[in-house]
């Protein structure tokens, strides 16, 4: 399923805008791009039904700087035997997903998932090889403001122990599925789809397949 039309243009108007304003533009063209925005802004609004976030939106496109590129999202596929580590996402009723998050600035996206692992999990791990590096907008994810890349880990545990971070209040209970059990997907949060868990497990089964991307 690929994104909405409406929701596609509006990402890229205010990729426009806001790359066009982190280059310092002269007067005439900042109201421009500042038009711009105000468009994106009534059009992301309009896709998602919600006007009164109208202002809130508009506050959020104007704190991005500099140039516009897509976000990171990292998820870890960490497999024992021919079960796949999954978590329970606690925003959306306890329903699983594979352990990740958005990329931190200051660390690679391989060292990103290697932390989210540990602190959604409990678990060591080393990421081992890229599984697939996908373009959000062209699968089956729910809508989201912001154009996103989601980069899949194949990873591997270094240690059996599991020491659960005491901090963490993201996700729930912990636990190892087999490709035919996986339980009930946190698929409004578009963290991973089930046709996704599945080539996965293809990879897990063919482990010469090659990177997968878009």
């Amino acid at each position: 399923m690929s994104v909405p039309a409406q929701l596609d243009w509006a990402q890229r108007l205010q990729s426009i805008a806001q790359s066009g304003l982190a280059y310092n533009p002269q007067p005439f063209d900042r109201l421009r791009y500042e038009d711009v925005l105000a468009i994106a802004v009534e059009m992301m609004t309009a896709a998602f039904d919600a006007p009164d976030q109208r202002g809130a939106l508009h506050d959020l496109f104007a704190s991005m700087q500099g140039h516009a590129t897509p976000k990171v999202d990292v998820r870890g596929v960490v497999f024992d035997g021919d079960r796949v580590l999954m978590v329970q996402e606690m925003l959306d009723g306890g329903r699983w997903t594979l352990p990740g998050g958005w990329a931190d600035v200051g660390e690679s996206a391989a060292e990103s998932i290697v932390r989210e692992i540990r602190e959604e999990t409990g678990y060591r791990t080393r990421a081992v090889s890229l599984l697939a590096a996908y373009d959000r907008n062209k699968h089956d994810h729910p809508p989201f403001v912001f154009h996103a890349y989601k980069l899949f880990f194949r990873c591997e545990l270094t240690d059996d122990a599991r020491v659960p971070d005491p901090r963490n209040v993201e996700t729930g209970q912990v636990g190892w599925f087999r490709a035919e059990d996986i339980p009930a997907l946190s698929l409004s949060q578009g963290r991973v789809t089930a046709a996704q868990i599945a080539r996965f497990f293809e990879h897990l089964r063919q482990p010469g397949l090659p990177t997968d991307f878009d």
